[in-house]
């Protein structure tokens, strides 16, 4: 049995498969962004884990806070979703601290 096409439905599901393509597309280079960022952060981080006296100035959780209290407020100044950007600082910020203790204990 043959089923009708209706062209206009096959032309907006082409639009948005294009898009969608397009969308993907600047995720990717975004996401190449976020791992040069990523790398410079790395990069500082294994610096300041040789400087710190000890672990508990690694972990700095009044640091962090004042992170997240900044970055929060970028967020919400730039009218993006401050629950995620919060979310993810602290994955983030959770990673660097487990790499950030590995050098230091490895450099004391």
């Amino acid at each position: 049995m043959h089923m009708p096409t209706n062209h206009a439905d096959d032309k907006a599901a082409q639009a948005d498969r294009e898009q969608l393509a397009a969308v993907r597309v600047a995720v990717d280079e975004v996401d190449e962004q976020i791992g040069s960022v990523s790398g410079r952060r790395e990069r500082l981080i294994r610096i300041a884990g040789t400087l710190k006296a000890d672990s508990a100035e690694v972990r700095a959780p009044g640091r962090v806070e004042r992170v997240i209290e900044h970055v929060r407020a970028t967020a919400e100044k730039k009218d993006i979703d401050v629950e995620l950007v919060e979310k993810t600082y602290r994955a983030t910020i959770d990673a660097f601290i487990t790499l950030e203790l590995e050098v230091y204990k490895s450099s004391s």
